[in-house]
């Protein structure tokens, strides 16, 4: 592979003048020009982006690692983190693991590689060693979604606290039956698991069943369809993400049976669908906000405490919770 210093030799010049072309810097004749990229393009010569980034004193990118870009929550969150970086002349880079470490640990090289100014993340269980690395090399890190570690700043919402609040609802409403679809290995599913047992236990009320599904609407439908062959039957069932939800309520409404039905995530299809969807809506807007005024805090003070921010989801009381006596 060529260097710098071979292109500067080919040219005829030095390597500053190959370096101040490359970045565009400084006056160079349009002869010292030609003779460089010429050599550039004999040479096929790509520039260090590693050596580029160690010599800018700012980087303007920053990086957003999502655990599924095809959970409308994280869409949204895209969205509000890229529109709070855009308005501070900041690019973002979105990365998609699909929940698997490998694709992460690959994204977070990467983003080592190109210098980024920081990274928001939504990390699997395994990468909390990859992020103390990026750390010790001086990339500041927000997670969002869940939490790996108390010693990196996070934003989410209190997961157990409104998953008791939606499974509380359902018992109130005289459901006694009430199933579980709860992804597997997921922080965010086990807290939410977590507030579901502890609603029915102070209900003097055992789950019915507990599902644990991969956090994908086939992996969400399967689900569904097993629970549906329970007996006796769920008479409700609450859902822990948008994507099993997504699969889980297609399963019923194929199957024609009519059971109570809530979920987490405003999904875009949840008032479209009779009866409506109970849902806990996330303030997505304000976990990517929050997300990155910690991000710009932590680029400007890295020894600073770690920061725990739990935002409160909205339970949004509709008609697919409406009662078992209503069924």
């Amino acid at each position: 592979m060529a260097s710098i210093k071979d292109v500067a030799q080919r040219a005829g010049v030095s390597t500053a003048t190959v370096s101040r072309m490359m970045a565009n810097k400084g006056y160079i004749s349009e002869a010292t020009r030609a003779r460089v990229q010429k050599a550039v393009d004999d040479l096929d010569y790509r520039p260090n982006r590693v050596a580029q980034r160690l010599r800018e004193r700012h980087s303007r990118i920053l990086a957003l690692i999502v655990s599924d870009i095809q959970n409308p929550f994280f869409g949204k969150l895209s969205r509000a983190i890229e529109k709070h970086s855009h308005s501070q002349g900041l690019n973002v880079f979105i990365c998609n693991t699909d929940e698997d470490p490998e694709k992460e640990a690959h994204y977070l090289d990467q983003m080592l590689q190109e210098k980024v100014a920081g990274i928001i993340i939504s990390p699997t269980r395994n990468a909390l060693a990859p992020l103390r690395e990026l750390r010790k090399k001086g990339i500041p890190i927000v997670t969002v979604d869940r939490q790996v570690s108390a010693e990196f700043d996070s934003v989410l919402i209190d997961n157990a606290e409104a998953s008791r609040r939606l499974t509380t609802l359902a018992i109130q409403k005289g459901y006694r039956k009430i199933a579980g679809l709860f992804g597997a290995n997921s922080f965010t599913a086990e807290e939410r698991l977590k507030g579901f047992r502890e609603a029915l236990k102070a209900a003097n009320l055992q789950p019915l069943a507990i599902e644990r599904p991969a956090a994908f609407q086939e992996e969400g439908r399967k689900a569904m369809d097993r629970l549906l062959q329970h007996r006796p039957q769920p008479d409700a069932v609450i859902c822990s993400s948008a994507l099993i939800a997504t699969g889980a309520f297609e399963a019923l409404n194929e199957s024609g049976t009519e059971i109570g039905f809530g979920c987490f995530d405003d999904l875009p299809w949840s008032t479209l669908v009779t009866p409506r969807i109970t849902v806990i809506s996330q303030p997505t807007d304000m976990i990517g906000e929050t997300a990155y005024d910690l991000l710009r805090k932590r680029m400007k003070d890295p020894k600073r405490t770690a920061s725990h921010i739990r935002l409160q989801g909205e339970l949004i009381e509709r008609e697919s919770l409406r009662g078992a006596e209503a069924r």
